[in-house]
């Protein structure tokens, strides 16, 4: 069952290219990509069944030494990011994507060959590759965006993108001459053997930890995320906003607490305390910022700065419940994030509805959408009985066992600054009726006569119908995961147990 490991990387990878085989067909690019994305889906649940299971799953490319070989290993907490991203991939391609090239579905299908690499890798370099992979074809799927804001916003997140990496790869490299090996397992017992507060050691995780800051978008490395998002097309802005720097995320916890380990931040108290000032600066400043927007997407973007500052927090206390709340955390983030983007980026599309008060008393005209974005907002807040709710929870339940008052304050203060910026666009959608007809929402009346307003003065759109779906499934989600988030912790609970 082990071989699962790398065909969840080879199946996306491979088919890259049969997108390319057949030119200009858009039908047969659609789909052979979606042929690959379902099987890729399959192979995801068939890793998570076979972790339930057997427990901890390794495979060695090539049968080679895991030193020198190409490593790969799943837990409890690997298969929900592999099925995360596996199905993100499917199910915004199915129900958002609408424009369809040979070059756009193999970007597609490389980005989630890069981030499913991410998630399985157990070698330090290879997790670099896979980061590079799915980086490239981010930049390159940033830059489909129509016009030259999207080529500005793509050429900035390349560059900023390319220095976190290089310092991630920097990093790497010190590894490697402290110890002599890459594999994850390997670095876990040499760098105890050398003592965590060497020089080369510290060294490295600084730069590991300030490059995939980078890819995680914290204060003040997000300065490439606000832009290339509010450009991109609906499906990539969604598929961007739930799995690159969530998985990023997840990569910053599994490499602090699977190979620098919980000795490490022990051993160099000075550490924890830069994960935990550089969380708390992130929760802030984002909560400022995002409150500054007016763009809805922009919006977004920023409070994700906020929303995986709380991330970094949680690896800083380095308590059990602390660590599963920053698991949860990434996952409702992921889940709200991809649906809310995915859905105002289909009416910007197609109604111009950029900003927050194009949105007033839009309720009258959609008040599915209304209702499904309150909710899924809700879980950013942390509002029960959402996911969101249940990842801060389990977050100041490890602030107060670690009797760090300060940021079991904070955690309470970042729900209280979403609710500021979370209720100001729900009161615009709900209660603000400064905008009474629709055609002002799209700056002429001819325009709305024929493509938004029919039969009663509803919005009628398969724009609409898909983004409301698309919104509702997401609430549905971060629901249900809120109400059996006990499941989940106790899913995660062996891993996180073994960590600490």
């Amino acid at each position: 069952m082990s071989v699962l490991l790398a065909l969840v990387v080879a199946v996306p990878l491979l088919g890259a290219v049969l997108p390319l085989l057949v030119g200009r067909r858009s039908r047969a690019s659609r789909l052979l990509t979606g042929g690959v994305l379902f099987v890729q889906f399959g192979l995801a649940v068939a890793v998570t069944a076979a972790v339930s299971r057997h427990g901890r799953l390794s495979y060695v490319v090539g049968a080679l030494p895991s030193e020198v070989g190409i490593g790969l290993a799943a837990d409890a907490v690997t298969s929900v990011f592999l099925l995360l991203v596996a199905g993100s991939a499917v199910a915004f391609f199915v129900a958002v994507r609408t424009e369809h090239t040979a070059y756009g579905d193999s970007l597609w299908l490389l980005l989630v060959a890069g981030l499913s690499g991410v998630t399985v890798t157990a070698d330090v370099f290879n997790l670099y590759v896979f980061l590079e992979i799915s980086g490239l074809a981010a930049y390159a799927l940033v830059a489909t965006g129509r016009g030259a804001s999207a080529a500005l916003a793509a050429f900035r997140y390349l560059l900023v993108g390319t220095a976190g990496a290089t310092l991630y790869l920097l990093g790497v490299g010190y590894l490697y001459v402290a110890t002599g090996t890459l594999s994850m397992a390997g670095l876990s017992t040499a760098l105890p053997a050398i003592g965590y507060d060497s020089t080369l050691v510290v060294a490295s995780f600084a730069l590991v930890a300030v490059g995939l800051g980078v890819k995680i978008a914290l204060f003040p490395l997000h300065t490439w995320k606000p832009a290339a998002y509010a450009t991109s097309p609906a499906d990539v802005s969604a598929l961007l906003a739930t799995l690159v720097s969530t998985i990023a995320g997840y990569g910053l916890v599994r490499l602090t607490f699977e190979v620098y380990t919980f000795g490490f931040l022990t051993d160099v108290p000075a550490a924890r305390v830069a994960l935990l000032v550089a969380g708390a600066v992130s929760v802030v400043a984002g909560g400022i910022l995002t409150l500054r927007q007016t763009d809805v997407r922009r919006l977004l973007a920023y409070s994700s700065v906020l929303q995986f500052g709380l991330v970094v927090v949680a690896i800083g206390l380095a308590t059990p419940a602390a660590v599963t709340g920053a698991l949860v955390l990434l996952v409702s983030h992921a889940v709200s994030k991809g649906g809310l983007f995915a859905a105002f980026g289909l009416l910007a599309s197609d109604f111009d509805l950029k900003t927050v008060a194009d949105y007033a008393g839009f309720v009258r005209d959609a008040p599915l959408f209304t209702v499904a974005a309150s909710v899924v907002f809700a879980s950013l807040v942390g509002l029960p009985p959402t996911a969101g709710f249940a990842g801060k929870w389990y977050v100041a339940l490890g602030a107060v066992a670690a009797e760090s008052w300060t940021i079991a304050a904070l955690v309470v203060g970042s729900t209280l600054l979403s609710l500021l910026y979370v209720g100001r666009v729900v009161e615009t959608m709900v209660f603000d009726s400064s905008t009474t007809d629709a055609s002002d929402r799209v700056g002429g009346e001819s325009t709305v006569q024929s493509h938004v307003r029919a039969d009663g003065g509803r919005l009628h759109s398969g724009s609409l119908t898909r983004a409301s779906f698309v919104l509702a499934v997401a609430g549905v989600v971060v629901v249900a995961l809120g109400l059996w988030s006990s499941d989940l912790a106790a899913w995660f609970h062996p891993v996180v147990e073994g960590w600490l």
